[in-house]
């Protein structure tokens, strides 16, 4: 069986992983899942991703971050879905929480935050927001 929303499988093990308080989780391996993953270690929301193997198959391990225990993420967010794309112009862009979260959107120019589009003047497909 196949599935419909990898990206939105990807979010749901970053999020189980951290309510279980695990140090690392494993992610099937995608071009875009390996670019979403680069933004979340660049923006300081994971320690790091490395590549790894689950069940024969190219994947991705990404380390977890805390902080006192805590998980540096407190909400993860799946925008735009299969069943429902949702595009922004450069302009439209969502700001998380007044600007302390991230949203991470898909470029002409590949994988960025809303902020490095905003920058370069890119609109795109918002994929999530992290907070």
């Amino acid at each position: 069986m196949s599935m419909t929303d990898p990206i939105a499988d990807m979010l749901t093990r970053i999020r189980n992983g951290q309510q279980a308080s695990k140090k690392t989780v494993l992610v099937p391996a995608s071009k875009v899942k390996g670019s979403i993953l680069a933004v979340l270690v660049e923006e300081g929301y994971l320690r790091s991703v490395k590549d790894a193997e689950l069940n024969g198959h190219k994947a991705f391990e990404a380390e977890l971050k805390y902080y006192n225990g805590k998980p540096v993420m407190n909400e993860i967010k799946r925008v735009s879905k299969p069943g429902l794309r949702q595009y922004s112009s450069s302009k439209e862009l969502p700001q998380v929480r007044n600007g302390l979260g991230v949203a991470i959107v898909s470029t002409s120019f590949g994988v960025m935050t809303g902020q490095a589009a905003q920058a370069k003047n890119l609109g795109g497909e918002v994929l999530c927001t992290i907070f």
